[in-house]
């Protein structure tokens, strides 16, 4: 399954300062902004908030130039200092280490994101940053990952948000009034 992980702050503070392009981008600042945000949130949903465990563990794979792939299989050969090990352990075991979330379930995540955020108008804020469908969301993505920040996996391809969802029904069927269920006399202030 094809993935992506935004690069945290702390990441930044580290000393992997993004690289930025020009004025080239179709996109807004806001538009980054919001699917960086909009990552974070779609990650804690899926994988529920990051643990300092798990903080020091990306702390080691960075230090050391690893990936979670190859941080399980010194975990499976034990080949890594115990502090690490035990902090694998602290978080639940090697199946844990991986924070990505693919392309679709990003999209998703967004959406919800979106909605939570701007709710009736968040079609219409994303339009106004040229979001208007979700290959704009992976296009998004994919500049922010030459920019150093976000992180992609081997498999990820920008054709993982291509046609996801209708942003119109997607986004407006979410508050349409079903007027069947309206059926009940409203008293007009005549009475």
């Amino acid at each position: 399954m094809s993935s992506v992980s935004k690069s945290s702050a702390e990441e930044t503070d580290r000393g992997t300062e993004p690289r930025e392009l020009g004025s080239a981008s179709r996109y807004p600042p806001e538009a980054f902004e919001m699917v960086g945000e909009g990552v974070s949130y779609s990650i804690r949903k899926i994988h529920g908030p990051e643990t300092v465990l798990h903080q020091k563990l990306t702390q080691f794979v960075e230090q050391h130039h690893l990936d979670w792939e190859a941080l399980a299989r010194l975990y499976d050969n034990g080949e890594l200092p115990e502090e690490v090990a035990s902090a694998i352990d602290g978080i639940g075991g090697k199946h844990k280490l991986n924070r990505h979330i693919s392309g679709r379930q990003l999209c998703w995540g967004l959406r919800e994101y979106a909605l939570k955020r701007w709710g009736m108008m968040a079609r219409l804020v994303l339009e106004h940053w040229n979001i208007r469908e979700t290959m704009d969301l992976g296009r998004i993505v994919f500049e922010s990952i030459e920019r150093g920040q976000m992180k992609k996996q081997p498999g990820d391809r920008i054709d993982d948000f291509d046609s996801v969802f209708d942003f119109t029904e997607a986004f407006d069927t979410v508050f349409r009034i079903d007027p069947a269920e309206t059926t009940r006399d409203v008293d007009d202030g005549r009475n």
